[in-house]
């Protein structure tokens, strides 16, 4: 997962990629911490073609308001720079691989 330090970075790679990932976190977020590793390990198991992007809600806080961010940790899918779907605070590991299996399928198939 890369680390992204500034909003149009962000951007630019979420309008450039066919499929994108950003985790949303804060380093205070002990939430944040456990699931990170989880979402790696799905990312970089399940899905290596996905672009996946990690955030600082600290080093970027006008993510908040660009994503109407409420609170971390956030993990936002989009395709073709439009978002899909997102999850929030305590996510189901299960239910994301799923979710995310079937885009990605989808996708294949066009």
């Amino acid at each position: 997962m890369n680390s992204v330090r500034t909003l149009e970075d962000l951007q630019s790679t979420i309008e450039k990629s066919k499929l994108s990932i950003i985790y949303i976190s804060r380093p205070d977020c002990s939430v944040c911490h456990g699931l990170l590793p989880q979402i790696e390990k799905v990312l970089v198991e399940d899905f290596p073609q996905v672009v996946s992007l990690h955030v600082n809600a600290d080093e970027i806080p006008e993510i908040a308001g660009v994503y109407s961010i409420f609170t971390v940790p956030v993990v936002i899918v989009f395709v073709e720079g439009k978002e899909m779907f997102r999850k929030a605070r305590f996510v189901p590991i299960e239910e994301f691989r799923s979710q995310l299996s079937r885009l990605v399928t989808f996708m294949e198939d066009e």
